[in-house]
């Protein structure tokens, strides 16, 4: 595939001169959401393979703290659609996984050696949470390889009874997203990323250009749904990303998060 294209379409314009790529890299400059899906089942080898590839990320000290959730219950998907909302076109999905940190695994482990588990703490939550992550990513990038298509959903952190009681969730698991899974209807257009003059920092943090930038690459995005109009109110025409991105994270979200971890054993101190 052509780099440059990939370049362009990814932050809006060419800030570097790419190199040559393999297909596996241009996989990856080309991925994007899928919010349609067809009706096809996915057949269970090839989602044993996909979520064999989501298991080939890296892990934190190789504890491997983390579970992928799977189901093919229309009516399970369902409810979690349901309870989100917004999001009605879960309901098409074939498949939802549900990637989770899982501490209760390391727990069993150490008792089964007789030792006790003593990090129960923030840094065993934020590895747990990483590992999760990066199998979710892993299994984005396996499912684009076979020509399926994912989205991934945190808004199952707004409703974790609800997951809980569905998957049976056990003390020291707590899910960190869920992911659509399936043969897609339609990929999304190319989302534009932040330029790299924001993102990347070569040998020392430096966000200077920060408010520089914006403007151009609010200019990339259509206006976008205003967040939390009731908080901020209404704006027919809609928000620009960093508006949007001002408006979401000056509100508090999911304050009921830590909470819920401590009445599941794990208490973050």
């Amino acid at each position: 595939m052509d780099a440059e294209a990939l370049i362009r379409a990814r932050y809006g314009a060419l800030p570097f001169p790419p190199a040559a790529i393999t297909d596996g890299l241009a996989l990856l400059l080309d991925r994007r959401v899928t919010r349609r899906y067809r009706p096809d089942p996915v057949p269970d080898a090839l989602l044993d393979t996909v979520l064999a590839g989501a298991q080939s990320a890296p892990a934190k000290s190789d504890l491997q703290q983390y579970s992928i959730l799977v189901t093919r219950d229309a009516r399970k998907i369902a409810a979690i659609a349901d309870a989100i909302g917004s999001m009605p076109w879960i309901k098409d999905a074939p498949v939802l996984l549900v990637f989770c940190g899982d501490i209760r695994r390391g727990r069993e482990v150490c008792a089964l050696h007789g030792r006790a588990h003593a990090n129960d703490s923030v840094d065993t939550f934020l590895n747990a949470s990483v590992d999760a992550a990066l199998a979710m990513g892993f299994c984005i990038m396996s499912a684009e390889a076979v020509g399926l298509g994912t989205c991934p959903i945190s808004y199952v952190r707004n409703h974790l009874a609800l997951v809980a009681e569905l998957f049976g969730l056990p003390p020291g698991v707590f899910p960190v997203a869920g992911l659509t899974l399936g043969f897609p209807a339609a990929r999304n257009a190319t989302s534009p990323r932040l330029p790299p003059s924001v993102v990347v920092h070569r040998e020392r943090y430096d966000d200077s250009g920060l408010a520089a930038a914006l403007p151009a690459y609010d200019a990339l995005r259509p206006p976008g749904k205003p967040r939390y109009p009731e908080v901020h109110g209404a704006k027919p025409e809609g928000c620009s990303w960093s508006e949007n991105v001002a408006r979401q994270l000056s509100v508090p979200e999911r304050a009921n998060f830590r909470a819920w971890l401590a009445t599941r054993g794990i208490n973050l101190g």
